[in-house]
């Protein structure tokens, strides 16, 4: 019977299926599958434009409970909200309702072929928002208004921090927080003062660095999915960690030097 390898898998919408690409020279799912080569797979569950309530309705069909000769989900990573939080428009159809929203989260992480897996979960906030950028965009794209606000996607975003801080098991990836910080960091002149507008807000009238990481205002570029690699790094690779690598801790299948079964007769 073939061996299967434990998997760590991304379950979100475009901002998980854009982690498989490779323009800008650097791809969020190679880096992963590079960090756990031989230990995980890395299996992209991405859907563009699915909110979690198409999420919860579809995942009978991407997830199987375990069985002894299939592959067990060691991690879960879950990155939704980023078309929940679409604004009800005659012309887009996303919303989901913020409560809605908090609890189909949370009808995910419990459902029974996710938690037959007992896996490690991860709740990603979705990033920040350059509504600036979007306006010009959804309007140019036959929308009366822009399809997102950035007020509203950082209200979603809270919303993830709240229900894996009510979830003792489940462990926060901020991603917002990350790619804004840097945002601001990288904007001259501008002060992020608390409860102050934010880069990208028509309110602000900066989009700032926001224009290099989130080139069309919602999706992430390398450079960002570096800085989303960059957060979820230390979470893998406990099984191996302080080994050296030609121990090859945590392999699934044995080195060569090291597996009789595979010398010569």
């Amino acid at each position: 019977m073939a061996v299967p390898y434990p998997q760590i898998v991304l379950f979100g919408d475009s901002l998980f299926q854009g982690a498989a690409d490779i323009n800008g020279g650097f791809s969020l799912q190679a880096a992963l599958q590079s960090q756990c080569i031989r230990r995980f797979d890395i299996v992209n569950r991405g859907f563009s434009g699915y909110n979690t309530s198409q999420a919860l309705k579809a995942l009978p069909r991407i997830f199987a409970p375990p069985n002894p000769g299939g592959p067990k989900i060691e991690y879960l990573f879950i990155l939704f909200g980023a078309n929940d939080a679409c604004v009800e428009l005659p012309t887009n159809h996303q919303h989901v309702p913020q409560a809605s929203f908090k609890a189909n989260l949370r009808s995910i992480m419990a459902h029974p072929s996710i938690a037959a897996h007992k896996p490690k979960i991860f709740l990603v906030t979705p990033p920040p928002l350059d509504e600036i950028r979007i306006t010009e965009l959804d309007l140019a794209a036959g929308h009366p208004a822009a399809t997102r606000q950035a007020k509203i996607s950082a209200s979603y975003s809270e919303t993830v921090r709240q229900v894996a801080a009510e979830l003792p098991d489940v462990t926060l990836v901020d991603l917002w927080e990350a790619v804004m910080d840097t945002a601001v960091a990288k904007t001259p002149g501008f002060e992020q003062k608390p409860g102050g507008p934010l880069l990208g807000d028509p309110e602000s009238g900066v989009r700032g660095y926001l224009k290099h990481l989130l080139p069309d205002g919602l999706h992430l570029n390398a450079e960002s999915y570096r800085i989303f690699y960059d957060l979820v790094r230390p979470h893998l690779g406990s099984e191996w960690a302080g080994t050296r690598e030609e121990d090859r801790v945590g392999y699934v299948l044995p080195d060569w030097r090291v597996a009789p079964w595979l010398e010569d007769p």
